[in-house]
């Protein structure tokens, strides 16, 4: 575009006629006077114009097309062109049936932005709002199919997980990018008045914590509309990012691992405020089995916050942490017997620990469990499907008792079932 600027000033000076030859071939020759021959390439203008074309034909072939579109942008682009022709017309001094050919591709492919731009404003939309809402009918069925949970809401009245329904896939992350393979979502397990049907997400392509996300509704996250992120970073100014992917969030705070120093933090995202404090014997040296740097594996279930861990001592088997929530300090701990490189996530419900671990890639197996109410622990073969093979978050919720994956970019639930007490 600077090129053809160039050509054009350099046109516009020499104030004369130049007869157009050869359009088709990207190049114009002419006479100046006694300058003699200038030779105007084209080709930087035709091959902009093409691939200008091309974008918009490929807009047009579908929606997920132009989701991300910049309609402004495009226009910008098509005036920019417009401007151009006009310049080399005057400068040229010709009426070539070229010209005019150039001016209605330019004004339809304007109209062609503006249909779009409306098509993606009203029809679009509601093609979203029919799809959220016959996705909701159909996890309604998908509920019912799997029989939901058998104890109420709150209650620990039962003998423990007996098995987990099938994957209810809610959709890709709200950055609509398959290559967020690392993130969590999930609601508030302890939600302030008010927020009781508030969701949130966290997405990114490695185990950096950046943001957290936040949703009125679960109709507002998978529509991706009305959100406010948390940054937790921000230039110059703060730097409260995290590391690894098993957060929640409880009474509107994000518990995460703290990138720098390695520690428990707590941001409040009313106050926008952070708290950090140091496990002294937590280590980093031991990961789940699928991803680094998944080192503290926070939980929370109708008892309160936990947080899952190894230390040097314990030689890479996990421990179990009760947090006091006032004073974020880990008020009691648990030493159980599994490998934490053998198990690929853990979840805490009533109480009770249940690590996974991987069978094939379609298959994973709760396979152990940790009774803190009794110091028991017990060796188990609970499968579960996954809707695809790897995944970093996975975390009970003890408001609606379902257990929430984050797997290879996608919302994945199951609901659960109890043994009968």
């Amino acid at each position: 575009m600077h090129l053809l600027l160039l050509l054009l000033v350099s046109v516009a000076s020499a104030q004369a006629w130049l007869p157009v030859e050869d359009w088709g071939s990207g190049s114009v020759v002419g006479s100046v006077g006694d300058q003699g021959h200038i030779k105007l390439d084209l080709s930087i203008l035709l091959s902009s114009l093409s691939n200008l074309t091309a974008r918009v034909e490929s807009l047009e072939s579908g929606p997920d097309k132009y989701i991300k579109l910049d309609f402004e942008l495009l226009r910008i682009e098509l005036r920019e062109f417009e401007i151009l022709v006009t310049q080399l017309k005057n400068s040229l001094n010709s009426t070539s049936p070229a010209f005019d050919s150039l001016y209605n591709e330019i004004r339809n492919m304007s109209i062609i932005v503006d249909q779009l731009e409306s098509y993606d404003r009203s029809n679009l939309e509601v093609i979203r709002i029919e799809f959220a809402k016959l996705q909701r009918k159909l996890e309604k069925c998908q509920d019912e199919q799997d029989d939901l949970s058998n104890a109420p809401i709150g209650s620990c009245k039962h003998q423990g997980l007996l098995r987990l329904g099938k994957p209810v896939v809610s959709q890709i992350n709200a950055d609509l990018n398959a290559g967020f393979k690392f993130g969590g979502w999930g609601r508030d397990s302890k939600p302030l008045l008010g927020s009781e049907n508030m969701f949130w997400y966290s997405g990114s392509s490695d185990t950096l914590v950046n943001k957290i996300t936040r949703y009125s509704d679960y109709y507002k996250l998978i529509t991706r509309q009305s959100s406010h992120s948390n940054l937790l970073y921000v230039d110059r100014q703060y730097d409260w990012r995290g590391n690894g992917n098993n957060y929640v969030v409880r009474e509107n705070n994000f518990y995460y691992q703290y990138r720098s120093p390695f520690a428990m933090a707590k941001y409040n995202m009313t106050t926008s405020t952070v708290q950090t404090k140091v496990i002294p014997t937590a280590s980093t040296q031991f990961s789940y089995h699928y991803f680094e740097n998944q080192n503290l594996d926070f939980a929370a279930d109708e008892s309160g916050l936990w947080v899952i861990y190894t230390t040097e001592d314990s030689n890479g088997t996990l421990v179990i942490g009760k947090i006091n929530e006032q004073s974020f300090e880990v008020e009691e701990v648990w030493q159980t017997t599994t490998y934490k490189y053998s198990v690929t996530n853990a979840f805490m419900i009533c109480g009770v620990l249940y690590a996974t671990r991987s069978v094939d890639t379609q298959t994973d197996e709760i396979f152990y469990t940790y009774n803190t109410n009794t110091n028991q622990e017990d060796h188990v073969s609970i499968r579960f499907e996954k809707f695809q093979d790897l995944y970093v978050h996975l975390d009970y919720n003890p408001t609606d008792q379902r257990v929430y994956m984050f797997n290879n970019g996608y919302y994945v639930y199951y609901n659960v079932k109890f043994k009968v007490a």
